[in-house]
């Protein structure tokens, strides 16, 4: 069976523009879940908006909520936000990681092959 020839690299400009657009998708999953933070906080443990922010903030920089939380639900709440917090920061890396380790592992297959042909 005959392999068909390996595909060029793409432009930098094409790079450039899917880079473009995974660093969009990981920063709009960012923002989505720190609002889901910043609405947890307010209307569970009823903290002004501004507080809510800076602890969905606090948590999503791995530093650690700012206040301490009063109730049950808001403890809760809290500890699976942070785990929550903890996976976001690992699937957004690899979102917006995603073109540039495509586009080494596409050159390092074109270079192996040229290897072969010769």
């Amino acid at each position: 069976m005959k392999s068909r020839p390996p595909r060029p690299l793409p432009s930098r400009q094409h790079f450039l523009g899917r880079l473009l657009w995974h660093a969009l998708g990981g920063g709009l999953l960012i923002a989505g879940s720190l609002s889901i933070g910043i609405l947890g906080y307010h209307l569970i443990e009823h903290l002004p908006w501004v507080d809510a922010l800076l602890n969905a903030s606090m948590i999503m920089g791995g530093m650690g909520p700012v206040d301490p939380m009063k109730t049950t639900a808001g403890k809760l709440f809290a500890s699976a936000y942070a785990l929550y917090c903890g996976l976001v920061l690992v699937v957004s890396a690899g979102i917006i990681l995603a073109p540039a380790l495509h586009r080494f592992l596409h050159r390092f297959h074109l270079e192996m092959s040229a290897d072969d042909r010769d």
